[in-house]
């Protein structure tokens, strides 16, 4: 698979993942997509391991839409890469947006890839 290939997959599944958080299901994906010792790094931040995201994201209000911008691909080796990009998540009502930066490092293990670690660094513009 060569960068332009890793990006798309990587991409797609970040975009599936906000899909998910848009449909009230992003307890289910994330639980099936980050490794067993999988964390997250949140802009408030909490650190969670991948039980905790699973749980917080049970009841979680959904985002009403979503912005990718500016993708950026870390190849790392063949099993491994990174995906760093510009989210913006759009609530219902009269709630700012939340941008960010986002990354997300991803492992390929029993030839699928999964999400090890993800990282949010909150920016205004």
């Amino acid at each position: 698979m060569d960068n332009e290939d890793t990006k798309s997959v990587l991409l797609d599944l970040e975009r599936r993942g906000w899909d998910s958080l848009c449909n009230s299901t992003g307890a289910q994906f994330y639980g099936d997509l980050m490794t067993d010792d999988g964390i997250m790094v949140l802009a408030n931040g909490a650190v969670m391991v991948r039980d905790a995201v699973v749980a917080s994201l049970e009841h979680a209000p959904p985002w009403q839409s979503y912005d990718i911008e500016d993708v950026r691909l870390v190849d790392v080796d063949a099993d491994a890469a990174a995906i760093v990009y510009v989210g913006t998540g759009y609530r219902d009502g009269d709630q700012p947006a939340f941008m960010g930066v986002m990354s997300s490092v991803y492992v390929r293990q029993d030839g699928r890839w999964r999400l090890a670690l993800y990282q949010q660094t909150p920016t205004s513009s």
